[in-house]
């Protein structure tokens, strides 16, 4: 195989692995239960949840403090796994 050839191979590759990568919103079921979770937890309120690389992600999720965060949960638990501070 030519190199150029090689090389346009890897990026149309490279390409299309990253667009099934891609968020995802989640199903309103789960979106509610989701949403359940953060309020028992102490948030009041966020931006965006979304499903992206197996595990739900809670963009600027603020708690009662007003301290904003961005959150990963386990998609079958829904347990906070990474919580990272603004």
């Amino acid at each position: 195989m030519r190199p150029i050839t090689l090389a346009l191979a890897v990026a149309l590759a490279t390409a299309a692995s990253g667009a099934a990568l891609a968020d995802e919103k989640l199903p309103p079921d789960q979106q509610t239960k989701v949403e359940a979770m953060l309020k028992q937890e102490g948030f009041t309120k966020w931006k965006e949840i979304e499903l992206d690389d197996g595990m739900i992600e809670v963009d600027d999720a603020i708690d009662a403090s007003g301290k904003q965060f961005d959150l990963k949960l386990d998609p079958k638990t829904l347990a906070i796994v990474k919580r990272e501070a603004e």
